[in-house]
């Protein structure tokens, strides 16, 4: 197994055009600055980039987001991380395969002999992908006409979108989308890192939208290969009417229409199965509830990763571990 540079990591990255723009390097320098360290492994046509932290004592644990990359078997994958890992004296691996349900059991048990899979996610198992490899006519028709109607609505109301580089004002409206919402937010410096790292390279967007030169919400897209993803969106409380926030998905669909990509990615719904969503959404307004009952309105198929596994090489540790991690809060993305 080869321990790659990040160039070299990335140029591995950029023969798969499916790759998750979490196993980017470019991903791996905005988690360093938060306490992780990133290494990129290759073994044949399979890769990983795998995150370190740090724990008391010495120890360490392992996380690979969406990955690994490539096709092939992964045994052989496991085995040079393996020796890495209990070298970092690592107490556990944590991988989130970018592989969605519904996948044969032995695939799995093939893919990753081993693991168990554990039920604390760090990254949001379910989501909504939009085919966005269509005309923009087509993709209006296939989103909800309460939908179409909100988008055309916040055009005729003024309300003008554009890019920007206010990270300062969008972390502001971030402040008060998770107060209002109920759910956690990174700080102004982890926004302003990310937008620094992935706008070098013209893979990521700050939308703003605006209604007479105020700001009213925002939201941050972030594009890899075919794929782009909405991770983090935020709207103050003012001029709610004039549905801002519809009209700012619809240009960032467009922003990743330019830059190629066939799939859009709303990032993050209740881990519920569709009927479930669809039977209590109306009632529930609670984190990503109403964060459901916004982005189904645009269409796409609800779908779901095979979720969360962990490779345990220090069973005691790994359970002082579950203890702490079930009452720490965690941020995905």
């Amino acid at each position: 197994m080869d321990l790659l540079s990040p160039q070299a990591w990335d140029n591995f990255i950029n023969e798969h055009p499916e790759a998750h723009i979490l196993q980017t390097s470019s991903w791996g320098t905005l988690k360093s600055a938060f306490g992780w360290t990133p290494h990129f492994f290759r073994e044949g046509n399979l890769g990983a980039m795998v995150l370190f932290r740090r724990l008391p004592f010495g120890l360490s644990i392992a996380y690979i987001p969406r990955g690994p990359v490539g096709e092939g078997d992964w045994g052989k994958l496991w085995v040079g991380l393996d020796k890495y890992c209990q070298k970092e004296n690592a107490v556990f691996l944590r991988v989130e395969p970018n592989l969605w349900e519904p996948v044969d059991k032995a695939l799995i048990n093939r893919q990753l002999p081993g693991f168990i899979q554990v039920e604390q996610t760090i990254q949001p198992p379910r989501t909504i992908i939009i085919d966005i490899d269509s005309s923009e006519e087509d993709l209006l028709m296939t989103m909800k006409s309460k939908t179409r109607y909100n988008i055309r609505l916040a055009e005729r109301k003024n309300v003008v979108v554009s890019a920007s580089d206010d990270v300062e004002t969008f972390h502001k409206m971030m402040l008060t989308t998770g107060s209002r919402d109920e759910f956690g937010i990174h700080s102004l410096e982890y926004y302003q890192r990310a937008y620094q790292v992935f706008s070098k390279n013209n893979s990521c967007v700050l939308l703003i939208a605006k209604y007479q030169e105020k700001p009213l919400a925002g939201l941050m897209a972030f594009a890899q290969g075919e794929t782009a993803w909405y991770f983090y969106g935020a709207s103050n409380n003012q001029e709610r009417n004039r549905m801002p926030t519809y009209l700012l998905q619809w240009e960032a669909m467009g922003w990743a229409k330019e830059k190629c990509c066939k799939q859009y990615d709303l990032w993050g719904v209740p881990d519920y199965p569709e009927d479930t969503l669809e039977e209590q959404f109306v009632e529930r307004s609670e984190g990503l509830w109403g964060v459901y009952r916004f982005k189904r309105g645009f269409g796409g198929e609800l779908r779901r990763t095979i979720g969360t596994w962990d490779r345990i090489y220090r069973p005691g540790y790994y359970k002082l571990y579950q203890l702490w991690a079930r009452y720490r809060p965690t941020s995905a993305a």
